[in-house]
């Protein structure tokens, strides 16, 4: 037996883990952590990742990068996917994980049906920016030529002796 001095009242319970459907989801990493994989002989970067908006706002999804592991398959992917998530972050270089916390992103996340003892369960497969993959084009220089044009006020046009509305004129 154990002595609780314990006030549920004051604490709102947990809520049963929910698939969400597969799709696009603006999300934010709010909790990470190195953990040992359960060999013991690796370690992975835990993900917990709460949906902002929608339907399914405050869920929450998990990743596992393996990041140091026998198989080098297996870093290799998780380095690709810590690449993804940076860059999402719009980060090139971390020192530590929770550089990438509380900021919004798109996540990817496909439903992993049940199998054996296994529930149902999300699967992060990837990683965006809120404003798209696709970079910004550098900006065009803009020649004489190319300068826009200003349109003077009726009351400039009328000083000057064109009174007649531009889009009434017969040019």
């Amino acid at each position: 037996m154990a002595h609780l001095d314990f006030d549920a009242s004051t604490v709102e319970p947990a809520q049963p883990f929910e698939v969400i459907p597969a799709g696009k989801y603006i999300c934010q990493v709010v909790n990470s952590e190195m953990r040992p994989t359960k060999s013991g002989d690796g370690q992975y970067l835990w993900l917990e990742m709460a949906v902002l908006e929608g339907e399914f706002a405050n869920s929450r999804l998990f990743d596992r990068l393996n990041l140091v592991n026998s198989n080098q398959q297996a870093v290799e992917i998780a380095r690709r996917q810590l690449s993804a998530l940076t860059g999402a972050c719009g980060k090139t270089y971390i020192k530590d994980s929770e550089e990438l916390h509380l900021i919004p992103i798109m996540v990817t996340v496909r439903v992993r049906p049940a199998k054996g003892d296994y529930d149902a369960s999300n699967e992060i497969r990837g990683y965006e920016p809120l404003n798209g993959a696709a970079p910004r084009p550098a900006p065009a220089t803009r020649t004489a030529a190319a300068a826009p044009t200003t349109v003077a006020p009726a009351a400039q046009r009328a000083a000057a002796g064109g009174a007649t509305p531009p889009w009434r004129s017969a040019r």
